[in-house]
């Protein structure tokens, strides 16, 4: 029984040593502006970068905040059918023949728009484009960039 004990206290220790808790200014900010965020995971990110994983009006999310709190980016994956036509209209334009594997919409201080991972035969590529249909950006996805992700 005491052997029982300490195995579920060094286990409970390092479960809790696996937890990463962000600056104060961080998570005060991160309340703030997601109040009703559930199933909430911090993991610092970069030095300099906290990010967030989470769930919201049943939508799953991720933003990032820099060391004093400061929101940086906002992430919200989304189904296809969440795409405004215009920009569904631009991918099936530009890329004929490729078919959307992921949809996310994206947020900084700069600009809102939309991120889609798209695929045709053994090529992968993902998507920036912005709210009102113009591309902002593409880039071939390779093997070893999916792995660095995982």
């Amino acid at each position: 029984m005491k052997k029982l004990f300490f195995i579920a206290a060094v286990l409970s220790m390092s479960i809790a040593a696996c937890t990463q808790t962000p600056p104060k200014s961080v998570s005060d900010n991160f309340n703030a502006k997601f109040s009703g965020a559930t199933k909430v995971k911090w993991d610092q990110e970069e030095k300099n970068e906290w990010e967030a994983e989470f769930k919201m009006n049943g939508k799953e999310m991720s933003v990032s905040f820099d060391l004093n709190g400061k929101w940086l980016e906002t992430e919200t994956e989304l189904k296809k059918s969440d795409l405004p036509e215009n920009v569904l209209s631009v991918v099936n334009k530009e890329f004929e023949g490729w078919k959307i594997e992921s949809v996310e919409s994206f947020e900084n201080s700069e600009i809102k728009a939309f991120e889609l991972g798209i695929e045709k035969g053994n090529s992968e590529m993902e998507v920036q484009i912005s709210a009102d249909g113009k591309i902002i950006a593409k880039k071939e996805v390779k093997e070893e960039d999916e792995e660095d992700e995982k």
